[in-house]
C-alpha cells in the first residue's frame, strides 16, 4: 500500500468516485493511493462513529496488487452494509445477536457486479436488527453516530453507509431499503439517495424477492452521476429471477446529462395520518419547491390518494410475515432457534406476531396493497413525481427509537412520527424514488426532500436530481467529521 501525506488523503478523499476513477485511469493516481486514503479516513472517523462493523483491508491490498477488473469505478473503494449483501469469508450479521458467529460462504450476485465495475470492497457497515429500525442502534454493533452531529441518529437502516459516505471514508456504499432504508440516512447525513425500482437490481442467489418485491439493492452517493454509473454497473435480470423490471430506454449514466424539460410535481407537507411536521422539514420542502418553480417545474399541492387505514393494516400485515420470514430463513441455515436475548425486543415483538399471520391473511393483505397501487399509478398518470419532506423530523438524538425488553414497542412508537410520510409507497408499488440534500437547518443538520416517480421512471427522477444538483450544489457540504 503506498504511503500518502494528510494533503493528498484529503485530496482523493473530496472527490465522489466517477473522478476517484478518473483518477487511476489516467494515471493521476494508483489504486493502492485510493486504498490508502480510504484505509486513513476510516481508522482516524471510525472510532467516533462506528459507522463500518468489519474490515478486509489485507484481502483488499491483495485484489489490488493482483490486478483490478476494467470497469466504470477500478480501483475506487467502497463499503458493503451488513445486510442481504453477502461476502463469501466475511462476518455477516446483519445487525443481529443471533448471527454473531455467522460468516458468508457465497457473494451476492450484487457483489459480483460490483466487483466486476472495478470497486474494491473494504468491510461492511451498520444496519438495524434485520434493517427493521430507521435507526442503526443495533445491540451487536452498539450505535453509528451521525457525523453532522455524533449525538444524533444517522437513520437506518443504511445507516452505516451513509455515515462511512458523508465523512469522507469511502465515496459511496451499499445499501439496501424495504420502506425507506436507502433515503432516510441520505436525508439524516446529507446525501442522494436513491431507491431504483422493483427489480432492477437482482437479490439472487439467495433471494428471488423479498418482502413481496419491497426489497430493493443500490447505493449512497455524494453524488446523482455516481448513482446513475452504479445502477448502470448493478442493473439487469440474473438468472432464474421471478420476473423483470420494465426495460431502460438507454444506460443510466446518461440521465443527469439530459434535460428533465417542464415536469407537473405534486407535492404535500401534511402526512396522510395528520401528525405533525418539524418546521424545518416543511422549510426544506418550502425551499425545494421554490427551487422547482425557478427552474421552470409546474408545482400542485395534492396529497397522495388511497392511504387508508385498510392499507395502513395490510402494510402492519407484510411487515410481521417479513420479518416471520426473515427469522425463519436463519433458523433453517443456522439450524437452531434464537435464544433468550439473540432478538432485540422489536424484532421478538415483530416475529411472534408474524407467525400468526395466516397465508390467507398475508394474500389479503397484497391483494389491498395491489389495489392501492393501482390508485398511485392513477395519481401519478397526472403528474411526473409526488414531492414531500423525506422524514417529518430533523435526525433525533440517539437512543430514542430504541425498544427495552419492558416496552418492546417503544420503538415503533417512537419511530411513526419521525418516519410519517410514506417513504414504503414507493416499495409497495416498485416505483423510484429518491431523496434528494438540498437544505440544512439552522442547526446545521441536512433535512431531504422526497421524489416518488413512476414505475419505469428511473430517467425521469435522475434528471431531475441531476438539474438540482447544478442549480443547488451539496457536494461542497461537508460535515465537521467529514471535511476534507
Amino acid at each position: 500500500m503506498s504511503s500518502l501525506g494528510p494533503g493528498d488523503v484529503d485530496t482523493i478523499t473530496a472527490l465522489d468516485a466517477t473522478a476517484q476513477a478518473a483518477l487511476v485511469r489516467t494515471g493521476e493516481a494508483t489504486a493502492e493511493d485510493l486504498l490508502a486514503a480510504a484505509v486513513a479516513r476510516i481508522e482516524e472517523r471510525d472510532p467516533l462513529l462506528n459507522a463500518v462493523v468489519a474490515t478486509v483491508f489485507e484481502r483488499a491490498a491483495d485484489q489490488v496488487a493482483a490486478g483490478l477488473p476494467q470497469g466504470p469505478f477500478t480501483g475506487v473503494p467502497f463499503l458493503l452494509k451488513d445486510l442481504v449483501a453477502e461476502d463469501a469469508g466475511v462476518p455477516f450479521r446483519e445487525g443481529s445477536v443471533f448471527l454473531r458467529d455467522h460468516v458468508s460462504r457465497t457473494d451476492q450476485e450484487l457483489v459480483r457486479r460490483l466487483r466486476a465495475a472495478g470497486l474494491v470492497v473494504l468491510g461492511k457497515t451498520a444496519t438495524s436488527e434485520f434493517g427493521m429500525s430507521p435507526t442503526c442502534e443495533a445491540v451487536v454493533y452498539g450505535p453509528t453516530r451521525n457525523p453532522w452531529d455524533p449525538s444524533r441518529t444517522t437513520g437506518g437502516s443504511s445507516g452505516g453507509s451513509a455515515a462511512a459516505v458523508a465523512a469522507g471514508m469511502v465515496p459511496a456504499a451499499h445499501g439496501n431499503d424495504v420502506g425507506g432504508s436507502l433515503r432516510f440516512p441520505a436525508s439524516c447525513c446529507g446525501l442522494f439517495g436513491f431507491k431504483p425500482g422493483r427489480a432492477r437490481v437482482p437479490l439472487g442467489p439467495a433471494y428471488g424477492d423479498a418482502f413481496g418485491g419491497w426489497a430493493c439493492e443500490h447505493a449512497l452517493t455524494r453524488s446523482v452521476r455516481d448513482s446513475a454509473a452504479l445502477l448502470d454497473a448493478v442493473a439487469g435480470p440474473d438468472a432464474g429471477d421471478p420476473y423483470p423490471a420494465p426495460a431502460a430506454a438507454g444506460p443510466f449514466a446518461a440521465e443527469p446529462g439530459r434535460d428533465p424539460g417542464r415536469l407537473r410535481i405534486a407535492f404535500s407537507g401534511r402526512p396522510a395520518d395528520g401528525q405533525g411536521v418539524h418546521p424545518d422539514c416543511l422549510a426544506a420542502l418550502d425551499d425545494a419547491a421554490r427551487l422547482l418553480s425557478g427552474l421552470g417545474h409546474e408545482l400542485v399541492e395534492a396529497g397522495l390518494p388511497g392511504l387508508t387505514p385498510e392499507v395502513g393494516a395490510a402494510i402492519g400485515t407484510v411487515y410481521g410475515a417479513g420479518v416471520s420470514w426473515i427469522v425463519g430463513y436463519w433458523i433453517r441455515e443456522l439450524g437452531r432457534e434464537p435464544g433468550p436475548g439473540e432478538l432485540e425486543p422489536l424484532t421478538r415483538a415483530f416475529w411472534e406476531h408474524g407467525r400468526t399471520v395466516t397465508g390467507g391473511d398475508y394474500l389479503l393483505a397484497v391483494t389491498t396493497l395491489q389495489a392501492f397501487a393501482r390508485t398511485v399509478a392513477a395519481f401519478l398518470g397526472r403528474f411526473d413525481c409526488w414531492l414531500t419532506p423525506t422524514l417529518a423530523q430533523p435526525p433525533l438524538p440517539l437512543g430514542l427509537m430504541t425498544s427495552t425488553e419492558d416496552d418492546p414497542l417503544r420503538s415503533l412508537r417512537s419511530s411513526g412520527p419521525f418516519v410519517a410520510f410514506p417513504a414504503v409507497v414507493a416499495n409497495i408499488t416498485g416505483a423510484p424514488a429518491m431523496s434528494v440534500p438540498l437544505f440544512w437547518s439552522d442547526e446545521g443538520l441536512p433535512i431531504g426532500v422526497h421524489f416518488l416517480g413512476r414505475v419505469g421512471g428511473e430517467a425521469v427522477l435522475l434528471r431531475l436530481a441531476a438539474q438540482l444538483e447544478r442549480a443547488r450544489p451539496w457536494a461542497g457540504r461537508r460535515p465537521p467529521l467529514g471535511r476534507a
